[in-house]
């Protein structure tokens, strides 16, 4: 693939035919540490619900907010003597 006119890049046939993406698909490019990763959004919704299967996510939150805390309260204690 080749950047061309204004930063316009054209993903081969044989990628958007195995892919399944026609004309209006949404795509999402995604920068990381490896390179650009590029699905449609779709295969991204699928992604993340695979990613956060089985997680109890307010809970999660819930526990990094008491370890917060915890840590806060340390941090009092410490300067309190």
């Amino acid at each position: 693939m080749t950047v061309g006119d204004k930063g316009r890049v054209v993903v081969p046939s044989e990628i958007r035919d195995a892919r399944g993406w026609v004309k209006g698909t949404t795509l999402i490019g995604i920068d990381t540490s490896k390179g650009l990763l590029l699905m449609s959004r779709d295969d991204a919704r699928r992604m993340v619900k695979e990613q956060l299967s089985g997680r109890d996510l307010a809970q999660e939150l819930i526990d990094e907010r008491a370890d917060e805390a915890r840590g806060d309260d340390d941090e009092i204690a410490k300067r309190v003597g």
